[in-house]
């Protein structure tokens, strides 16, 4: 906390944010314990629930955090997903072929970003969509994949499937924790301050000396790591590539409906948004149709009613930050007896 005036001052931490950091440091220790007191099912559908998490925290950066509204994320979920098959198809052990393939598509998504970048708004947003439909054509005529019959990563086979399952476990956890603490790093970071400012005003950003081209650029290439992350990750709980399915629009919709639910622009509301996705998806997930027609609904009824999402009304009406990413001023009892 510092003082800027008599009464006045700045705090970007809080009692209840340094709390909430020492739970989630105690909360990835048990969560790392978890493959071996649980059952296989257990330890698959809490894969699942990290993967979610990075879905989720990614695209609320891309949009939340950067004002870029996507409709075309699944492009960097389909390439995390086939660069892993053609990675490991040349010899590189899979879960080496997992992690170097998201870095392959953050390069990919480098000079992406200078086209993508120069469209705004609406314009963008279908970009990216139609970037999408023309990376899952590219990748239907490459013959390892065989068109939409897809292929597998049987080079996993290699690992015993208990072992094999626990690595992906794990690879998965270590992969949303790092990519969380990146992200929310940057966004503490002047390069944060400068994302938030181009997406109230960039104008505004502009005359203050922020580099916008650059700084959008970031934030881009970033999302598109860590959504390649996920896919390839999704890939090795799966095993088949089939291209259809990983560059569905499928996936960008569960990432604004996860985004929107619990709380666009709020760190925290990523995660509240995915664990409520994962809890939705774990009870009626087998209900066919009806899940996703339930999915629209409620997406169309928190827009009404609750256009902050959980956390965000949530962090209104009780004034509660747990990892706050920005700075608030706070006011003595002095200062405000004399106002």
């Amino acid at each position: 906390m510092s003082t800027i005036a008599p009464g006045i001052s700045v705090e970007r931490w809080t009692a209840s944010s340094r709390m909430t950091l020492a739970a989630m440091m105690v909360a990835i220790g048990l969560l790392a314990a978890v493959p071996s007191v649980s059952s296989a099912g257990v330890t698959d559908r809490m894969t699942v629930l990290f993967i979610y998490v990075i879905l989720a925290a990614m695209w609320n950066a891309l949009a939340g955090f950067g004002g870029l509204v996507s409709v075309g994320q699944q492009v960097f979920f389909g390439l995390g997903a086939y660069f892993t098959i053609r990675l490991a198809d040349a010899g590189l052990d899979p879960f080496v072929s997992l992690l170097a393939a998201a870095v392959v598509t953050g390069a990919i998504s480098l000079p992406l970003s200078w086209l993508m970048l120069r469209l705004k708004g609406g314009e963008f947003a279908i970009g990216m969509w139609v970037l999408a439909e023309l990376a899952h054509l590219l990748v239907n005529l490459d013959r390892l994949i065989q068109g939409e019959t897809g292929t597998s990563l049987i080079s996993l086979n290699v690992y015993d499937s208990g072992m094999r399952r626990v690595a992906i476990y794990w690879l998965a956890l270590a992969a949303m924790v790092g990519l969380l603490g990146a992200l929310f790093a940057l966004m503490r970071s002047r390069a944060g301050a400068a994302m938030q400012a181009i997406r109230d005003n960039e104008d505004a950003a502009t005359s203050v000396g922020v580099r916008v081209a650059a700084t959008k650029r970031l934030l881009f290439v970033l999302a598109a790591f860590g959504i390649a992350v996920a896919g390839g990750l999704w890939l090795a709980t799966a095993v088949t590539f089939q291209p259809k399915t990983y560059f569905s629009v499928q996936w960008t919709a569960y990432m604004i409906f996860m985004v929107l639910v619990g709380g666009i622009g709020k760190f925290e509301g990523a995660i509240l948004g995915a664990i409520l996705f994962f809890v939705i998806e774990t009870v009626f997930g087998g209900a066919g149709v009806w899940y996703l027609v339930g999915l629209g609904a409620t997406a169309v009824l928190f827009s009404l009613y609750l256009p902050r999402g959980l956390w965000g009304e949530i962090e209104r009406r009780f004034d509660l930050q747990l990892l706050p990413v920005g700075y608030r001023l706070t006011f003595s009892d002095l200062f405000k007896d004399k106002q």
